[in-house]
C-alpha cells in the first residue's frame, strides 16, 4: 500500500514489462532438478543434435515435472534443426503431421518427439471461420517458440549437458505460486485452438493449480468452439484426461468450468443420481488407483463405466417397451455409442470392448448348468467381472451376487460345483427350461380310423 501511494505521488512509473525475447537463466542450484529423473533416450537425443551443430533442449511438460520432482512420463525435444535434419540424425525417424511437423524418435519401445522451434504465428496461415489455426509450418527462435506454447509453466527449455532451465515467461515462478497460467491473450489463444480449454482443466486437476482468473475468465463463453475441433482430436485429450490419475478431479473440474457439454451428454443427469454418481465416483477412483500403481487402464473399460447408467436408461425403456432382456441391452448399447462417436470419435475396438463389457451383465445372472463355465471363458471376463463389481458396490445390484461370482472365479472344480448347487437351490433362482419332450406316439387320422406312417420314418 505504502509503495503504491509513493509512486501515484511521484509519478514513478510501474515496473517494466518482462522481456520475453531473453530468457532468465537458472542453474542447478536455482532449480533443483535431480538429473537422474531425465530420460537417458532424451539425453542420447539432446546429445546428437547438439553435437551436429544444432541447439536442443527438453521442453514442455517434461520440464515442469522435472522442476517438481516428479519423474516425466514422456519428454519432449525442441530444437532449431528442422524435421529432415533431424530425422537424417537418427535411424529410426519418422515425420509426422499436418498441422505442424513432427519428428518421432524410437528407441526400441521408447517414444520422442521433437519439433522444430515455431515461429511467430503467421497471420495468413490457414484458419477456419472460428479463427483455428487448421495449419501452420512456420519455424523461428526459441524465444517465439516460447510465445507460442500454452501456459507458462510449459514455456521453459531445460538443456541436460548444462543443466541449466531457460525460463522466457515466469513459469519457474508459476510453479511455486501453483499457478496456471496463459501465455498472450486467453481468448486468442483459446479461439487458435479450442482444445486448450481442455488441457487447462487437466493441468488444473491433475497439479491441483489454480488458474489464474484471466485465463479461466473467457472458458464458460467460449466453451461451443469445442464443437468446431475434430472429434479424434476431443477424444485423444479426453483419454489424457481420464487417464490422467486424476480422473475425478478432472471431470469435477470440467463442470465447474461448464466444458462437459457435449463431450459426455448427460453426464450432469448421471452424477446427480444417487447411484449413477456413486457408480461413476467408484469407477474413476479405481482407475485412479490402478495408475498410481503403475497397473495399465483399459479405456474401454472407462468409457463403459461413464455411459452404463444411460445405457441402463435406454435399456429399461426398451424392456418397458416388451423387447426380451437380451435384444433390449443390444438396442441400447446402440443407441448411446451412434451418439457418443459422433461426438467423442470413439475408436472401434474401444467400442467392441465396451460391447463386450455391457453385454456380459445378464449373463452373470444366469447361474445354472454350464452357463458360468462359458462365461468364465468369455475374453473379455475380468473386465466384466470388475464392472459386475462395481455395480454391486454403488447399489444397484445385489452385493450377493458379485460375492457368489468372486467365489466362482477363485473357486477350485468342487467349490463351483457346490456354489451351482446353492445357486439353483436358491429362492427365486433362475431355472434351465427343459425342451418340451417330443411324442413318439403314431397319429391317429381324422378320417375312418386309419393311421398315418409312424415316426421311424418306414
Amino acid at each position: 500500500m505504502i509503495k503504491k501511494f509513493i509512486r501515484k505521488i511521484l509519478g514513478v512509473k510501474k515496473e517494466a514489462a518482462r522481456d520475453t525475447t531473453a530468457p532468465i537463466v537458472l542453474g542447478p542450484a536455482q532449480h533443483g532438478i535431480d538429473p537422474k529423473l531425465v530420460s537417458s533416450n532424451a539425453i542420447r537425443v539432446t546429445s546428437s543434435l547438439q553435437e551436429a551443430g544444432f541447439e536442443a533442449f527438453v521442453v514442455g511438460g517434461a520440464v515442469r515435472d522435472l522442476l517438481l520432482g516428479v519423474k516425466p512420463k514422456d519428454f519432449d525435444i525442441a530444437t532449431n534443426a528442422t524435421p529432415e535434419q533431424v530425422k537424417r540424425l537418427f535411424r529410426r525417424a519418422f515425420i509426422i503431421g499436418k498441422r505442424f511437423q513432427i519428428v518421432h524418435v524410437m528407441f526400441g519401445q521408447d517414444l520422442l518427439e521433437v519439433t522444430t522451434f515455431r515461429g511467430a504465428g503467421a497471420d495468413s496461415a490457414p484458419k477456419d471461420e472460428h479463427g483455428r489455426v487448421l495449419r501452420d509450418n512456420t519455424f523461428g527462435l526459441q524465444h517465439e517458440d516460447a510465445l507460442r506454447r500454452d501456459f507458462t509453466i510449459n514455456a521453459m527449455y531445460y538443456n541436460p549437458a548444462t543443466q541449466e532451465v531457460l525460463d522466457y515467461h515466469g513459469g519457474v515462478e508459476d510453479i511455486r505460486a501453483k499457478t496456471l497460467r496463459m501465455i498472450g491473450k486467453p481468448e486468442e489463444r483459446y479461439r487458435e485452438d479450442p482444445v486448450r480449454m481442455l488441457r487447462v482443466v487437466r493441468f488444473a486437476a491433475k497439479l491441483k493449480f489454480t488458474i489464474e482468473p484471466h485465463t479461466a475468465a473467457p472458458i464458460p463463453v467460449m466453451a461451443p468452439l469445442i464443437n468446431n475441433v475434430p472429434a479424434p482430436r476431443v477424444f485423444d485429450e479426453m483419454l489424457k484426461l481420464l487417464m490422467s490419475g486424476h480422473a475425478l478431479a478432472c471431470l469435477q473440474q470440467l463442470r465447474k468450468e461448464g466444458l462437459h457439454h457435449g463431450l459426455l451428454p448427460l453426464l450432469d443427469v448421471v452424477l446427480e443420481q444417487p447411484l449413477g454418481a456413486k457408480f461413476v465416483t467408484l469407477a474413476l477412483d479405481a482407475t485412479d488407483q490402478r495408475i498410481a500403481a503403475g497397473k495399465t487402464v483399459s479405456p474401454g473399460f472407462l468409457f463403459a463405466s461413464l455411459l452404463w447408467h444411460q445405457v441402463l436408461e435406454k435399456w429399461t425403456a426398451y424392456r418397458a417397451a416388451g423387447e426380451s432382456t437380451i435384444p433390449a441391452l443390444h438396442l441400447a448399447a446402440d443407441d448411446v455409442l451412434d451418439s457418443q462417436t459422433e461426438k467423442l470419435a470413439l475408436q472401434r475396438k474401444i467400442g467392441s470392448d465396451m460391447r463386450d463389457i455391457w453385454s456380459m451383465q445378464p449373463r452373470f445372472e444366469r447361474r445354472v448348468g454350464k452357463a458360468p463355465y462359458k462365461l468364465l471363458e468369455h475374453l473379455r471376463f475380468r473386465a466384466g467381472y470388475d464392472f459386475l463389481l462395481l455395480r454391486c458396490a454403488s447399489g444397484e445390484i445385489d452385493m450377493d451376487i458379485g460375492e457368489w461370482w468372486t467365489a466362482f472365479y477363485e473357486g477350485d472344480e468342487e467349490t463351483r460345483e457346490a456354489l451351482l448347487v446353492s445357486a439353483n437351490a436358491a429362492p427365486g433362482a433362475v431355472k434351465k427350461k427343459r425342451p418340451p419332450r417330443r411324442s413318439t406316439r403314431s397319429k391317429t387320422s381324422t378320417g375312418g380310423g386309419s393311421t398315418t406312417g409312424s415316426t421311424s420314418g418306414k
